[in-house]
């Protein structure tokens, strides 16, 4: 089983959603590796925000960052090798790494809507 890393730069929230501006690409991102864990696989993101101690544990991740500073992120790890960086992973490559479908990759949660009343 594949395990997909993702490391991202400093956001509000660890989605990034939730800031003053829309970005179409987290969202997709979301959908993404929600649809990845509900399949069973392992898809991580790391803000730097939340989630900087994980900065600093990956000794390849502070290597790129060293080097190339925040514009290396987001970067992107399959199993320990970096794929990508400075840009998000496009549907195909995701598609290839954890065998789903494009459809199965992007689809959108199903929500209840609850009425007055309802238990």
């Amino acid at each position: 089983m594949k395990k997909i890393e993702i490391y991202e730069q400093a956001m509000c929230c660890s989605t990034g959603l939730c800031g003053p501006s829309f970005n179409p690409e987290l969202l997709r991102l979301s959908f993404v590796i929600n649809n990845l864990k509900n399949a069973g696989l392992v898809a991580e993101r790391f803000n730097l925000t939340s989630d900087p101690h994980r900065f600093v544990e990956n000794e390849e991740v502070k290597a790129l960052l060293t080097s190339g500073g925040m514009d290396v992120l987001p970067a992107t790890f399959v199993d320990g090798k970096l794929i990508c960086k400075g840009h998000y992973p496009t549907n195909a490559q995701f598609v290839e790494w954890s065998g789903l479908s494009e459809e199965e990759l992007v689809k959108k949660p199903k929500v209840r809507l609850s009425l007055k009343g309802d238990a």
